[in-house]
């Protein structure tokens, strides 16, 4: 007898899913790079009970093709790269092709979805990986992902989740992050029928800064704009006078994506450690632009 057997598909999916789907934050992360890839320029998401129930993202970009809808829930279906080669030089945010797929494997999700030159938009209905659904409606370009009833089919890692409010606080952070680090995009992010975090997308990153953290924190900013033949870098720091008891407000961006690197952190700290007192830390927000090469 062997003890070794294949897994069917949908345990794969499943499987598959953990990895990149382990919270809420990790769906919205997803589909807003998604809106962001499709050249989204005001995008709004709105989740309740943590994002369990409901995650919605809509948004303006360039929609889906009718033929693309089933394809694009496919496992590495992507429209971001052809061949090993294009991994040098991707730009987008997304590019693996696992995103959709690990979802729809744990949720049940309506894709809402139009082009600007098709003359009816389409609704897809995808339950647990198996399509239900694919209809004709009228609909405003663009694209929209309803996520319900997050890992319904896989209790257990509803088990390893936080409350429905640290999630939504988790959700938050990103929102932020985002709404920093792309200040041409509107935003709107609603809990429970709330409008929790707003901005205008008018391309000024010191607003979206006032409106997040006030006045008293902005006026002690200070300026980053410098350039080099690798690397342009702009953004704000903080003078020590408005240091903080963590990291949480150290944030750092290549090309528009969020990083952590250990590097970094300790030399920007380094350089702040003669003008702060032990186990305080600065505020940053840079951005750093480095051909993708």
């Amino acid at each position: 007898m062997s003890f070794i057997q294949v897994l069917d598909e949908s345990t794969i999916n499943k499987i598959a899913a953990g990895e990149v789907v382990e919270r809420p934050r990790a769906v919205v992360k997803e589909l807003v790079e998604n809106a962001m890839d499709a050249g989204a320029t005001a995008i709004t998401v709105e989740i309740k009970e943590g994002g369990l129930s409901l995650i919605r993202v809509t948004d303006n970009g360039k929609g889906i093709e009718k033929e693309d809808i089933p394809n694009a829930f496919l496992r590495h279906a992507t429209s971001k790269i052809r061949r090993a080669e294009d991994l040098i030089e991707v730009r987008s945010l997304g590019f693996r092709g696992e995103a959709l797929s690990s979802i729809v494997a744990v949720a049940q999700v309506e894709l809402i979805t139009k082009t600007g030159t098709s003359l009816n938009g389409y609704r897809y209905i995808i339950e647990g990986g198996a399509q239900k659904s694919l209809e004709e409606i009228g609909c405003p370009d663009g694209t929209t992902f309803v996520v319900r009833n997050l890992f319904y089919n896989t209790p257990a890692r509803r088990k390893f989740l936080k409350t429905p409010v640290t999630e939504a606080g988790y959700i938050s952070d990103l929102m932020e992050r985002l709404m920093v680090s792309h200040p041409d995009i509107s935003f709107k992010y609603i809990v429970n029928n709330q409008v929790k975090l707003q901005s205008s997308g008018n391309n000024n990153t010191k607003d979206i800064l006032y409106n997040l953290y006030g006045r008293d924190l902005v006026k002690d900013l200070l300026v980053v704009d410098s350039e080099s033949e690798d690397v342009k870098i702009k953004g704000f720091i903080g003078k020590p006078i408005i240091n903080r008891g963590n990291r949480n407000f150290e944030n750092y961006f290549i090309n528009g994506r969020y990083i952590k690197s250990p590097i970094l952190i300790r030399a920007i700290e380094d350089a702040y450690k003669p003008y702060m007192m032990q186990h305080k830390y600065p505020f940053t927000s840079l951005y750093f632009e480095i051909e993708p090469s």
